[in-house]
């Protein structure tokens, strides 16, 4: 596996980019257009899911604490209308950004992962967050452009080490073999042992072993189109797959 080597700069950099290309994109789409990435959403579902989450982390992580939170990031009560709904993910997005610029990448925070709790898992995980909804809504707005590369390779290497480890599985669990990713733009590759339930990712140098005879699958294809398709947002007829597809689907986290 190719070593990415993002940071809490990196990350910033791209939730300051794809915030305000969300919000003209959900502004464009409306309040009624149905999500097509995201089956039974609409705009404004999609806006009230953000506005949620979005506060509960400017709310969580400068908590100093490793304790898991009392509160889950759902908005209760009557959903606002279109226009203060928008002015709400617009003050959401700002405050989070200011938020997570403040806090540093080894403070103490909470997360839902087997790793380590600390604030630079919020770093990444809402810059990966905001672009694929940005995606999701700009798809609403019939205009998708794809996920910058090195931010999606970043993106596959967070599929592939925090929500597949972390059980958020939701393709087949009952396979065993290898699956050999590879990003063509970004120079990245990855390869990834399935056992039933379980999930490794490995190293190149320590799957080569000739006594293996699990079955084996590659797909290959730009960055975003391996994130979009690992997070359930496109078929994978958009990447090139050899083997067995089945061990490719049983990734899918999204």
């Amino acid at each position: 596996m190719n070593r990415l080597h993002a940071t809490k700069d990196f990350w910033m950099a791209a939730l300051r980019a794809d915030s305000p290309a969300l919000q003209d994109a959900v502004a464009q789409a409306g309040p009624t257009v149905e999500v097509p990435s995201c089956p039974g959403w609409t705009g404004t579902d999609l806006v009230e899911h953000l506005t949620g989450l979005l506060h509960w982390v400017r709310e969580t992580v400068p908590r100093g604490t490793t304790e898991r939170p009392a509160t889950s990031p759902v908005r209760d009560g009557t959903p606002p209308g279109w226009d203060e709904a928008l002015d709400g993910l617009r003050r959401e997005l700002t405050g989070t950004i200011e938020t997570l610029e403040a806090v540093e990448s080894d403070f103490p925070a909470w997360n839902w992962a087997p790793q380590a709790k600390k604030a630079h898992f919020w770093h990444r995980r809402m810059a990966h967050e905001i672009s694929v909804h940005r995606w999701d809504a700009e798809a609403a707005a019939g205009r998708p452009t794809p996920i910058e590369t090195k931010l999606a390779a970043d993106g596959v290497s967070e599929v592939l080490d925090t929500w597949l480890p972390a059980g958020r599985r939701k393709g087949p669990t009952d396979l065993h073999g290898v699956v050999h990713l590879v990003a063509n733009d970004a120079g990245h590759e990855w390869f990834v042992r399935l056992r039933g339930a379980g999930v490794a990712l490995l190293d190149t140098g320590t799957i080569l072993d000739t006594d293996d005879h699990h079955a084996r699958a590659q797909a290959t294809g730009t960055a975003s189109d391996l994130l979009l398709a690992l997070m359930g947002r496109q078929r994978a007829d958009r990447l090139v797959v050899t083997g067995d597809p089945r061990l490719f689907t049983a990734l899918r986290t999204g």
